[in-house]
């Protein structure tokens, strides 16, 4: 009978130790070998230990809606501002108030804050770029967004689908900047002056400028660095090739966007999802957040160490100037660039 009770105090005692183990659920559209230390630092320096789900943006959402309240997610890590604007509209975040959040991340990274508080938070930025021929195409004719509906570059234009998130948040980005009927008219230009059909990935349309199918192509600034820094022959060719440019560095400033977390709405363990949040605004997680893909801090202050976004940027430090509009304002505009799209016949 001692046996007995001893043995089922332990299983009792075993149980509570298990339930009472610190955790934080993360679901992650982020799949960077860096970001094991990311989790692995966490864990050392809180105790509470990363379970992660792996999937793209669109997965977990839809992962999210499907789970509804029984969703053992706590934290959302989504790697483009619409596809967060797009999480928040449909209420899948729980709006939190995080004063070191507050202070570490600028307003124009993060949702807009309600009595409630705020809903989701940029860790790292990239910008929005203009890759050309070097051989074909004059930097001054690609020097601005705007430029790339001018006649002059009739033939020469390259992108990925007008629908996919890294376009729309463009596209609504020169919305909030010109308004909506000039930002249908340069829509309008931007399909006169394709060389072919949108297709393929940012990696694509560079090597498509490279190759000498297009002139000119829009891409995020992590893609090229990914090729500037290859060791691969047929890379080393396509970074020979292309320039780049940074573009309204005289006006509004070349346009970013973001990767970014939210705490889940049904979260089970929010303390612990807040800290792990926290702990990604923090100098040294920012690093290795932002150099996993080759991006930029999202605190403000924090030096460049990555040479290929030194070298591609217009002070050859790392600096450019970016734009200010909040990114919360970028997302509101997604449904009139869609039916804009529709519109221009943007595919």
């Amino acid at each position: 009978m001692y046996k007995k009770v001893v043995l089922s105090s332990l299983l009792l005692l075993a149980g509570f130790a298990s339930a009472q183990e610190q955790v934080v659920n993360l679901y992650s559209a982020r799949h960077y070998q860096t970001d094991e230390k990311l989790y692995s630092d966490f864990t050392k320096a809180t105790g509470i230990k990363v379970n992660r789900v792996d999937a793209d943006d669109a997965g977990i959402l839809a992962r999210l809606k499907a789970e509804g309240a029984a969703s053992p997610a706590d934290v959302i890590l989504l790697v483009d501002a619409a596809r967060l604007w797009k999480g928040d509209t449909d209420g899948l975040f729980k709006p939190i108030k995080s004063p070191a959040l507050e202070a570490a991340i600028p307003a124009k990274l993060r949702a807009k804050e309600t009595a409630e508080g705020t809903t989701w938070f940029g860790f790292s930025t990239r910008a929005r770029v203009v890759v050309f021929d070097k051989l074909k195409v004059k930097k001054a004719d690609v020097d601005t967004y705007e430029k790339l509906a001018d006649p002059k570059n009739k033939g020469l234009l390259c992108t990925r689908s007008g629908a996919h998130p890294y376009n729309l948040s463009l596209f609504g980005a020169v919305t909030e900047h010109i308004g909506e009927a000039k930002a249908e008219q340069w829509l309008k230009g931007l399909v006169a002056n394709m060389a072919r059909d949108p297709k393929g990935g940012d990696s694509d349309q560079i090597k498509a400028v490279a190759s000498g199918e297009c002139g000119i192509a829009l891409t995020n600034t992590y893609y090229l660095a990914r090729i500037m820094r290859s060791n691969a022959p047929d890379d080393k060719v396509v970074a020979d090739r292309v320039g780049v440019v940074f573009p309204n560095q005289d006006s509004w400033g070349t346009h970013v966007n973001i990767a970014g977390a939210a705490v889940a709405k049904n979260a089970k363990n929010t303390a612990n999802a807040v800290k792990f949040m926290e702990y990604l605004a923090s100098p040294s997680a920012q690093e290795y957040f932002a150099n996993g893909n080759n991006e930029w801090a999202a605190v403000p202050g924090l030096g460049v160490s990555n040479p290929a976004l030194k070298a591609m940027s217009p002070s050859g430090n790392g600096s450019f100037k970016s734009e200010t509009i909040p990114i919360s304002a970028v997302g509101n505009n997604q449904l009139k660039v869609q039916q804009m799209l529709d519109r221009v016949g943007y595919k």
